[in-house]
């Protein structure tokens, strides 16, 4: 049993830099090199790859940026665990036995199967409902996959595997899998469970937690070498997150705060297959340059079912972009993508095609992103964003040949970058859960099967902790007596992402004591408003006392069933918690004349 067992994340999503294992392997000493190239963005695409080439489906970046260095993954025992496989984890796994034959070494190569519940469409199909809207599924799906857990990954290695491959699993489980291998954590050690995946979930994006996507983005170094995080993880469950030597970027308590709060949900009740999280007492210490100690998870019993990805074509969409400088670009680039919507509409009209099903036109520059109230069409520089969807490929066809002729109308329009628009299917993805016992998940190690025992979970359990209280009243009154307002980014940082279709903001007080006055301002009901051109549904928020934290889901903000059926210009909300911290926050005199708060400088 090794301790602590040191984890190197080399990619957080498919295209990620090709540099990273070298950054690691050349600058770090690890155990595992893993990675996490999965989003519901990318099963989306690679359903469509598939869809034309059977032997197609998993994510070749890995083989390909992995396959210089096996032989020396091979001498200084390094395994790998990647989540690359995606759709087809066997033809992967083969991939990579050829890599390492080309290489000269021997490696035994395991793939996870079972997460591929397309046999059971049928049973499903009529039955599952999404788990955040209700609603049925509209067709049989063109592909069902369950987020399997760390079990599977962790009897590969029992069994000797070098590389393990999986299709679908939770993000964090390619750290949880090798932790429950090295330190023989038992399916109900549920802190120490909760421990492992908090330490994947937190390196499981790369950079994002070394400075990447950082509040304070002008005080990280090095952007052009920005640092792969490095997990040291401890038979406890404490976890200590860096960085390869000479390599950009920033470990901090806030730039894992951030990454802590990336997309999930109620932080007292995160529920992955292996263990229900709960995180609201996470602790973070600085115990050196660039390191910071991770502790306090804590985790219960989880369900007996998956959360289960199933994709659906439904028609066509057609997006582009164009540049406008100038007098009132912004003007020009509204009217000259409400003028090419208009022309589709009369030209398809005129084919004999229904209309188009939904459109969208979005100035960025103009301040669209912020709502109507927010707008200035005087802006002198502008990019219009127009986004068609409609049943028929013929349809945006016309729509797609009509965009460049408009730059002969509207004066300025340019930018032209990516050619002729590419209409695409529009695949929406539905989120259901199916229980454990009804998929049959199987590991084979070089083609041979392994035995593997999935916990089962419990049944009925009540899922979900209670919410922050309100009352903004008393604390406005208090701190605007001889006060005064601030922008929210003088008190906090923020970091958001996507839920299915909502938005997940993470705010993070900036020093203990701004907290319970960023708590008691930044109510449901104001975060509502401030994104209502947007909202849908409600707005939730729970706390995080260990991080002086608040965390919100946004119910139906992000117009549509993830990235590659939505027509938004940002279909993940990761502009969210930027533009929130514009929000006005009132602060006692006494805060700026301590030096409390941060100055004005350009990053505030």
């Amino acid at each position: 049993m090794a301790d602590p067992v040191r984890l190197g994340c080399w990619a957080a999503f498919w295209g990620d830099t090709s540099t990273a294992v070298d950054q690691i392997l050349d600058g770090a000493e690890v155990d595992y090199l893993i990675s996490d190239y999965l989003s519901e963005i990318t099963m989306a695409l690679l359903a469509r790859a598939r869809a034309k080439d059977p032997a197609a489906g998993f994510v070749p970046d890995a083989i390909r940026v992995l396959a210089p260095r096996l032989k020396e993954i091979h001498a200084r025992g390094i395994k790998v665990v990647t989540n690359a496989g995606a759709l087809n984890p066997e033809a992967a796994a083969r991939a990579f036995r050829e890599a390492a034959a080309e290489a000269g070494v021997e490696l035994k190569v395991a793939a996870v199967l079972g997460d591929d519940l397309s046999a059971q469409t049928d049973a499903l199909f009529g039955s599952a409902r999404d788990m955040f809207t209700g609603e049925a599924l509209p067709a049989p799906p063109m592909t069902v996959n369950a987020y399997l857990g760390a079990r599977p990954i962790a009897a590969a290695l029992d069994a000797g595997a070098d590389i393990v491959v999986t299709g679908r699993a939770v993000d964090s489980a390619v750290a949880l899998g090798p932790l429950l291998h090295e330190f023989g954590w038992k399916d109900t050690d549920y802190d120490l469970l909760s421990a492992g995946t908090l330490a994947g979930h937190v390196v499981e994006c790369g950079p994002q937690c070394t400075g990447g996507n950082f509040t304070d983005w002008d005080t990280v170094p090095g952007w052009e070498d920005m640092g792969f995080p490095i997990a040291e993880v401890h038979a406890d469950g404490t976890a200590i997150i860096s960085k390869p030597e000479n390599t950009g970027g920033l470990v901090s308590p806030a730039t894992i705060a951030e990454q802590i709060l990336y997309e999930i949900g109620d932080p007292g009740a995160y529920v992955m297959p292996d263990v229900l999280c709960d995180w609201r007492d996470v602790q973070l210490e600085s115990v050196g340059e660039n390191r910071v100690r991770v502790s306090g998870a804590r985790g219960s019993v989880p369900p007996t079912t998956y959360k289960v990805t199933a994709t659906h074509t439904n028609g066509y969409r057609c997006m582009t972009t164009a540049m406008f400088s100038g007098l009132d670009a912004a003007a020009k680039a509204r009217r000259a993508g409400q003028a090419l919507i208009a022309r589709t509409e009369r030209l398809i009209a005129a084919a004999g095609h229904a209309p188009l099903t939904e459109t969208s036109v979005e100035v960025i520059g103009a301040g669209d992103t912020f709502g109507p109230e927010r707008r200035h069409d005087t802006a002198t520089e502008a990019v219009v964003k127009i986004g068609v969807r409609h049943p028929e490929r013929k349809a945006l066809e016309t729509f797609a040949l009509e965009f460049a002729p408009m730059a002969l109308v509207a004066q300025g329009m340019t930018g032209f970058f990516a050619g002729r628009p590419r209409v695409a299917p529009s695949i929406e993805v539905y989120h259901l859960l199916v229980e454990k016992s009804s998929v049959d998940v199987q590991v084979l190690l070089d083609d041979d099967p392994l035995a593997v025992t999935i916990a089962p979970g419990e049944a009925n359990l009540d899922v979900g902790t209670p919410e922050l209280a309100e009352d903004a009243g008393a604390a406005v009154a208090a701190a605007q007596a001889g006060g005064f307002t601030v922008p929210l980014r003088r008190l906090a940082y923020a970091r958001s992402g996507d839920k299915g279709n909502n938005a997940n903001i993470g705010v993070i007080a900036r020093r203990p004591e701004f907290a319970e006055v960023i708590a008691q301002q930044l109510t449901t009901e104001r975060v509502g408003a401030f994104f209502a051109q947007y909202l849908t549904g409600g707005v939730r928020r729970w706390s995080l006392p260990g991080l002086n934290a608040i965390n919100f889901i946004l119910e139906g903000a992000l117009g549509g069933r993830g990235g590659t059926s939505t027509l938004r210009y940002d279909p993940q909300g990761k502009s969210f918690g930027a533009m929130l911290l514009e929000v006005p926050i009132a602060v006692p005199a006494a805060w700026d004349a301590s030096g409390l708060l941060i100055r004005n400088r350009a990053a505030a």
